[in-house]
């Protein structure tokens, strides 16, 4: 059979009815720019995620950027980050006008180091951002500490973390700031690219607001100079939707990933399974990533692709490694954690559709192939 590393399309068909009612409102109230379905969407998310705000923004890359502007990071500013993370968090700082600072990954977690993060702390550091990986919080309890002491902002990357829970609250609601986004093939995906910041700072939200919509909140009334940045209505009322099903969704993620557990623990000599931190009380498993004790992985990879298995790899490419930030000067060994699970790790189709005869499926062409 084929399995898809992510099947929206099966999604979609057990919601369609509300999906279609909802962008069909959206056309004929016309609204398509910070409409309706916008601020409702705002409210619910951020009622969800446990903060008095969340500001729509049009990408998770957006997010990240936006609240970094609002809060006055900038030239001359250095920021905190995982070389184990999607570009994005590096182009969020960098965009911002500040320089990225990496910092070597937990083996065990792949989520950023808080002791590397501590031996990283250059002058001029003015935030973190911890980097919620693959689904599972960050050590925050470790990072919030770090961060008081040293008077940093953290802004959490959250964009794979909808819904994740740590002991200490929900992931995006324990920094200053967080960034999520709605990229289709998040948790929480829109139809299109979106993003939000969540934060309990009322004037920061103000300034987001304000920055988003070119300057103003009052139509050709710009105080300030700002963006377009902006959700649009019929992302926000596809939002609204999923929103609803989120926790249903998140669940099943969890119970995929146990399916997962079981199928693959016959197979422990050659692979390394996700770990949960001790900090850990809801991991929503965006992807499932396993680590291979063997050299061969992109030989693996491309068998799965040849048994109709969807596998994929996050991410082949270290930051450091990246021709965008050569500039940094780092090269090979710099991240040694980074680099050695760069060429190991194997992502296997999860969402809350995949059925247990899938799962074992999947497992069943990966002990095949491993075998050989």
């Amino acid at each position: 059979m084929k399995i898809p590393l992510v099947d929206l399309q099966a999604q979609y068909r057990t919601i369609q009815p509300e999906v279609d009612s909802a962008v069909r409102g959206v056309l004929e109230r016309a609204d398509f720019i910070l409409g309706g379905a916008v601020s409702e969407f705002e409210a619910a998310f951020a009622q969800f995620i446990g903060t008095k705000h969340c500001v729509g923004v049009a990408s998770g890359t957006d997010a990240l950027w936006m609240a970094m502007q609002a809060l006055g990071i900038g030239e001359g500013d250095k920021v905190l980050l995982p070389a184990n993370t999607f570009i994005a968090t590096a182009l969020a700082v960098s965009d911002a006008g500040a320089t990225p600072v990496l910092v070597d990954m937990d083996p065990n977690t792949y989520n950023i180091d808080v002791e590397a993060a501590k031996k990283a702390l250059v002058p001029g550091t003015k935030a973190i951002v911890p980097v919620h990986l693959y689904g599972q919080p960050a050590d925050m309890t470790g990072i919030l500490d770090f961060a008081r002491e040293k008077g940093l902002f953290v802004i959490e990357d959250a964009a794979q973390a909808h819904g994740a829970v740590h002991v200490d609250g929900r992931c995006g609601a324990l920094g200053v700031a967080s960034g999520f986004s709605f990229y289709p093939g998040k948790n929480l995906g829109a139809y299109g690219d979106g993003g939000a910041v969540c934060t309990n700072d009322d004037n920061l939200a103000e300034r987001m607001r304000r920055l988003r919509n070119w300057g103003g909140t009052v139509k050709y009334h710009h105080p300030e100079r700002g963006f377009n940045s902006r959700l649009d209505t019929i992302q926000a009322a596809v939002l609204g939707i999923k929103l609803r099903h989120l926790a249903d969704w998140n669940s099943r993620r969890r119970q995929v990933a146990a399916w997962y557990r079981e199928e693959l623990e016959p197979l422990r000599s050659e692979i390394e399974l996700p770990a949960e931190a001790p900090w850990t009380v809801e991991h929503v498993y965006h992807l499932f990533v396993i680590r291979l004790r063997r050299a061969d992985r992109d030989q693996v990879l491309k068998a799965l692709h040849e048994g109709g298995v969807g596998a994929g790899i996050h991410y082949p490419v270290p930051i450091h490694l990246q021709g965008a930030y050569s500039d940094l000067g780092l090269g090979p060994g710099s991240f040694p954690a980074t680099e050695s699970a760069a060429g190991q790790i194997l992502s296997l189709p999860i969402y809350p559709e995949l059925t247990r005869e899938q799962v074992a499926a999947v497992a069943e062409c990966l002990r095949q192939i491993l075998s050989r």
